[in-house]
Parts: structure tokens; sequence; C-alpha cells
């Protein structure tokens, strides 16, 4: 299997990131230069509202926009004078259970009320975990979290662990004991990253000496600068792609813009000095995409209806709520047998949708309607499918069994907005509904707007400006009421049609008898 990173910022507005399978996309990242992206940033802010009712906190850190923190993304340490305080009955506080034992910090139960922790001024170190969407501000979170190449850390945690995705116990016992034999400073906690598989000591060590000093300038300034000031960024998307992205299974790294292509040369003699090789400069006189063939595929990967090699399809649509996605059959048969025509496009549909979902970065709950299947062990097959298609995703998902109506409902985790909220804006026309009101219901509209206006006081002029199709549809079909309404009112009615306007346009003007525009 070839397997390629295409890395095109040739042009300043845009960043794009592919990842190319034998020729088939399966990962694309777009970041707009032009829009701040703040997660993995770390802030120091202040408090500026307390929201009892839903446990939840404003934070002004310094962007133009307060974050959200709730209750469950505050950290031990600020309400840990409270929890060790116990409620002076000599019972244990609400951080420990009553074996005395420590419970889950993010565990809102255990936790006091947020207006007992922080308070209007108190000043937080917060971290960006999810960008705002619409009039939502970003998601903050006071569990700290640094990543580098092979491991992450973890002030909060205090402890030494291993990636929930690295399965293998075996793997796992040795990595923790190569991480404790380096001797991580006390009060700080490490994560190992899925990349630091198969590293080496002197590997794990190398980024553990990089994540203390990064560490230590950033209590340097913690200590010196007053809230609300920046206190660390995350680096751009092209450093940032390839720390957390590139493993040894990416055969070449191709990168367009001769710049941006020896920053990341050098980032890899830091990270990975034994792949610097992989890393290439494009030089075709084709842009890096359209050579690859994915600039047709990237240009129709908003469409909602996508269909699926051999036959079949899904469509796919993206509500303020949810994601809905229905598989259909189409012209696809397998020997006549309905049950074995529904199990092989429902297998197909998982795998283009755990595609469709990583490429358009579909997030929150998603709700997939298979093709009705009655026998048990196909039902089970495409569960089974689809989990094991997701697994390969970088964010967080859960898949849910099929339900008696054939559906399946999943989550993922949200960490931005997706490709198409980034990309697309609403139509002015439809205003995002993907529907206008037919020349029809236009006229009958006007119609009704002509009643209520032709028998004003003073007006003896009245001129409408509408879209072609409904002027053609009131002077051809209406053109006998509208006759019948001058005559009735005394009134002479213009009607004006327009190519330049919206199909639901329309603007009226009165005029008295001398020309003066009348009001109402």
């Amino acid at each position: 299997m070839k397997k390629e990173m295409l890395i095109n910022v040739l042009q300043p507005e845009e960043s794009r990131i592919a990842i190319v399978e034998d020729g088939i996309l399966e990962e694309l990242y777009v970041e707009r230069n032009s829009l701040e992206n703040l997660v993995g940033n770390i802030y120091k802010g202040r408090v500026v509202n307390i929201e009892p009712s839903i446990q939840a906190a404003f934070v002004d850190f310094g962007v133009g926009r307060n974050g959200f923190l709730h209750v469950s993304d505050i950290e031990h340490q600020y309400y840990k004078h409270l929890t060790e305080q116990g409620d002076g009955n000599g019972k244990p506080g609400r951080g420990r259970n009553q074996k005395g034992r420590r419970v889950n910090e993010r565990s809102v139960a255990n936790k006091p009320p947020i207006q007992e922790i922080l308070k209007r001024g108190s000043e937080v170190l917060v971290q960006v975990i999810k960008e705002g969407i619409g009039n939502k501000g970003p998601t903050l979170s006071t569990y700290i979290s640094i990543p580098g190449r092979y491991l992450v850390i973890m002030p909060g945690l205090q402890r030494v662990g291993i990636s929930r995705k690295i399965a293998d116990e075996d793997v796992r016992k040795d990595l923790r004991t190569i991480l404790t034999q380096l001797a991580p400073p006390p009060g700080l906690g490490f994560i190992v990253r899925t990349a630091g598989i198969d590293r080496t000591a002197d590997d794990l060590k190398r980024d553990l000496n990089y994540l203390l000093r990064l560490w230590g300038t950033i209590v340097g300034r913690i200590k010196k600068l007053p809230a609300p000031v920046e206190i660390y960024s995350e680096s751009d998307m092209m450093i940032r792609t390839i720390r957390d992205i590139y493993n040894s299974e990416i055969d070449t790294l191709y990168i367009d813009e001769p710049t941006a292509y020896q920053r990341a040369r050098d980032f890899m003699k830091v990270v990975l000095p034994k792949h610097v090789n992989r890393v290439k400069h494009y030089t075709g006189n084709d842009p890096i995409f359209y050579n690859s063939k994915l600039d047709d595929e990237i240009c129709s990967i908003q469409n909602r209806h996508v269909p699926m090699k051999g036959g079949g399809s899904i469509v796919i649509d993206q509500t303020e709520a949810l994601v809905a996605i229905d598989v259909n059959s189409g012209n696809y048969r397998a020997d006549d047998n309905a049950e074995k025509t529904a199990f092989k496009v429902n297998m197909k549909a998982a795998e283009e949708i755990s595609r469709q979902i990583r490429l358009r970065d579909l997030g929150g709950v998603i709700v997939i309607d298979f093709i009705d299947m009655r026998e048990e062990k196909h039902r089970r097959s495409v569960e089974r499918r689809l989990r094991e298609l997701v697994k390969r995703d970088r964010a967080r998902t859960k898949v849910l069994r099929i339900s008696p109506f054939g559906l399946i409902e999943m989550t993922r985790q949200r960490i931005r907005p997706s490709l198409r909220r980034s990309m697309y804006e609403d139509c002015p026309s439809c205003r995002g509904t993907g529907q206008v009101k037919t020349a029809e219901s236009m006229a009958i509209e006007v119609m009704r707007t002509l009643m209520t206006t032709v028998n004003k006081k003073n007006i003896s002029r009245l001129v409408l400006n509408v879209h072609e199709n409904v002027a053609n549809y009131l002077n051809n079909k209406r053109r006998k009421d509208i006759t019948q309404l001058e005559e009735t009112a005394q009134t002479s009615i213009i009607i004006n049609a327009r190519t330049d306007v919206e199909p639901e346009h329309l603007m009226t003007r009165c005029y008295d008898d001398i020309g003066n525009e009348v009001n109402f």
C-alpha cells in the first residue's frame, strides 16, 4: 500500500493537508489562515460570570469572546482545599468516597458546586479544547495538556499513563517501565502517545526534556504576565499535523512551498531524524492536489448525495442538532435476494460512511439509517465493520448497537467546526434551507400585498420590484386581477421584472399624485 501526505501551503490564505492511500483520499485537513485557530492554546484568564444553574463559568481569556468552562473541566487543584476540609461532621469531603479513597476528578457528582470553587475575578489557567460554533464561545478546560512527538505532558495528572489506544498489555507495561525509569519530576503527569510504541528510551527521554523545557517557559510566563493573556500557542497546522499524524507507514511527505519544506525538514531532524529524506519538495508545474487528482473530489466533498462504486449511495444531511446519513441500494442487486442485497450495500456503506465522516470532519451525534436486514448475523456484522473502520479515526467515537428500526447512533468528538461550516456560508437566497418559494407562491404573496396597499390614502401609483419569473407569472396569469384592483382603487400598479435579485425578492414603493414617495 502506497501512502503519502500532501501539504499544500502555496496559497497564503489557506493550508491544506491530504493523506492519500493508493490514490484514494482518506483524510483531509483544511485551515483558513484568516480564521484564528484557538484549540490547544493556553491562556491565563479571569472569571467574569458564574452560572450556578448550568454549573459553568464564563472566562475572559483575551480573545474578544468569553470562553465556557464547565465544572466537569475544573482540575482538582482548584478545589483541593474544599475536599480536604470535609463537611465539619467528621465525614470525608466531596472529593472522596465513604472509604476515603480518591474518586474520578472529572465526575460532577463528586465536586463542590462551581460557585464554591470559583468567584468573579478569579484567575484560572485554561486551555481551549473546542472552537466556538455560531454564537457559542470556545469551550475551555483547566486540565492542561501539551503534546510532544511521543509524550503528552499533563501537569494536573501527577502520574505516568499510557494512551488508551494502545491495547496490548505487554506493550503498555514496557512503556510504563521505560517512562518510570526516566524519572519524570514529581508533580507532573505524562502520557505515552501511540507514536511512542517501539521507540527507544533515548527517544522518549529527548521528548521528555523538550516538554520539561517548554513547561518551564510556560510557568515563567504565568508568573510574569497579568490576566487575560495568551501563555502558549499551538504550532501551525503543518507542524501540528506532522507531529500528530505522521508515522512510518507514510512513504513520502510532499510540500509545495520551499520555506514550509525547509521548516518541515528542520522539524523532522529534531523529532524523527531517520525520516528526514521522506520529506520532498514538490516542484511540478501543476498544483500538487491537481496532480494527484484530488481537486475534483474535494470540490464534491460537500455534496449531499455520495454514490458508491458498484452501485448504491449514501445521503448526508447536516443539521444543527445532528448529522443524518441514509443508505440507499439504488440499482444494486445481489442474486435477486433482498437480504443479501441489503447486507452487501450496508457493508460498502459502512466503509464510505467512516471515510466521509473523517473527510468532512463531522462531529456530535450521527444517526445512520441502514437498509433493513432481517438476519441477526448480518446486523451484527455491519455493526462490527463500522466499529473497526472508525478505530482509525483520530477523534474519539462511540458506536451503539443497531436498533430495531435499522438505525445506528454514534457520536464523534467535535473539536472544531466541520469542514462545511469552515468553508461555506448560508445561501442568501434560501438562507441555508436549500429551497426557495416558487414563482406561484411569490405571486400569491404579491397579490396579498397589493390588496392591503392599494386602498391606503394618498396612494396613486404603486411600483413592485420582483424576480423575472414572478413578474411573468403575474403578467400572464394574474393580469385580470391586477387590472381589477387598479380600476377599483384608482391606482396605477407597475411591475418591474428583475434578473439580478433572488427568487423571493419583493420591494414595494408607493407614490402620491405629485410623485412623492408615501411610507406605509
